[in-house]
C-alpha cells in the first residue's frame, strides 16, 4: 500500500505491520540489541545470561525471521541467527517519514493558532 502525504511525498507502509510488531516485544528488542553489537550468535550463546529460555529465544528468532529482520545460517550443528540491516533501515526510514508528517502536522497546526491569536 502506497499513501500520499499532502506534500507529494510517498509513504510506503505494505509489509511495515509485522516488522513493527516483530520490534514491538521487550525480548525481540533485546535479541536486536544483542545481535547489533556482538554479531552473529547461536542460540545458545543468546540465552546465555538470559531468564528467557532457549525454546522462547527460538520462538523470538522465528517471529523475527518472518518480519525479514532475521537469518539464520548452519554451522556444525548450530543454527547462528544473524541480523537482517536492510530491514532495520527500511524500519528506520518509515519512522523518519512518519516523523516528518508530524512535524508537518504540528507547523500547520502552530500556524492556524497564531494566525487565531492575531
Amino acid at each position: 500500500m502506497v499513501r500520499r502525504r499532502s506534500s507529494g511525498a510517498r509513504v510506503r507502509s505494505r509489509g511495515s505491520a509485522p516488522l513493527f510488531a516483530a520490534l514491538g516485544d521487550e525480548n525481540r528488542l533485546r535479541l536486536v540489541a544483542r545481535l547489533c553489537g556482538d554479531g552473529p550468535m547461536s542460540i545458545s550463546r543468546l540465552t546465555k545470561g538470559s531468564a528467557v529460555t532457549r525454546q522462547a529465544i527460538t520462538k523470538h528468532l522465528h517471529v523475527m525471521e518472518k518480519a525479514g529482520l532475521v537469518h539464520s545460517r548452519r554451522r556444525g550443528r548450530e543454527s547462528v541467527w544473524q541480523l537482517d540491516e536492510r530491514h532495520l533501515e527500511a524500519a528506520r526510514r518509515h519512522l523518519e517519514q512518519i516523523s516528518a508528517q508530524w512535524d508537518q502536522a504540528l507547523g500547520r497546526l502552530r500556524a492556524l493558532v497564531e494566525a487565531d491569536m492575531h
